[in-house]
């Protein structure tokens, strides 16, 4: 069961974070648990043409789609300071309205099965940059060669591994990407990128690739997520 996206109703924030957020969150919370969310997998579903990649070379992040179980981070962020956290997680999330923000029941760990309502982002499967269920070669080869304002898309999956290992979250579909790119990789982690990162793209990016030019024009259909997430954030904060 999901809910609509939140407004501003006086009581603190939960975000669940299920990829950069859980290692990069940017923003401020109170504490932060382990959780678990029924009905959603964590999956490579997106094509990503902004952090990760671009308009010619796109990459591929993390996306909620139906189906299965996905464990997480829960992030408790005071009322004061929700305002300002959904603004910015509305910037940093909805830059083509790829993402549903949504309100789901996540299970936190360590409180006989407390559970809250938790804002997080699903795919919306009828957006253009929604990529499917693509087979680990084809993975593969988007994310070795793709970069965006971010970095590289490698360094996406590295961290997000070495983050889900830390937590002992396994997660073999994403552990099978790299070992396809190459399993050596894994004892790199770094958020401002690696050599061997950067090398691999260096070649690996100019190798012809079948992707996807998704342009800006067929996505502005979505882009009113942004604007809707941007006025449900500022809806009663005064």
């Amino acid at each position: 069961m999901t809910r609509d996206f939140p407004g501003n109703d006086g009581h603190d924030l939960w975000v669940f974070g299920y990829g950069s957020l859980m290692w990069r969150p940017g923003f401020v919370y109170e504490e932060v648990r382990r959780a678990t969310l029924v009905g959603y997998r964590r999956c490579f579903c997106v094509f990503s043409t902004h952090h990760r990649g671009c308009e010619k070379r796109p990459g591929l992040v993390l996306g909620l789609d139906r189906g299965g179980v996905c464990h997480g981070l829960a992030f408790r962020v005071s009322a004061e300071r929700r305002t300002a956290t959904l603004a910015y997680l509305t910037a940093r999330e909805q830059v083509s309205g790829v993402y549903r923000d949504t309100l789901v029941p996540v299970t936190l760990d360590g409180e006989d099965g407390r559970e809250v309502l938790a804002l997080t982002y699903i795919v919306e499967r009828n957006h253009p940059s929604y990529a499917g269920r693509l087979d680990l070669r084809r993975q593969a080869e988007l994310i070795r060669g793709a970069c965006g304002i971010s970095g590289p898309n490698l360094d996406y999956l590295i961290n997000t591994l070495a983050h889900l290992e830390s937590l002992g979250i396994h997660e073999p579909e994403l552990q099978r990407v790299l070992n396809v790119i190459g399993c050596h990789f894994r004892r790199f982690r770094s958020e401002q990128g690696t050599p061997s990162s950067a090398a691999l793209l260096k070649v690996c990016r100019h190798l012809p690739i079948d992707a996807p030019r998704l342009k800006l024009g067929e996505r502005r259909r979505f882009i009113h997520r942004r604007q809707i997430s941007a006025w449900a954030s500022r809806s009663r904060s005064t």
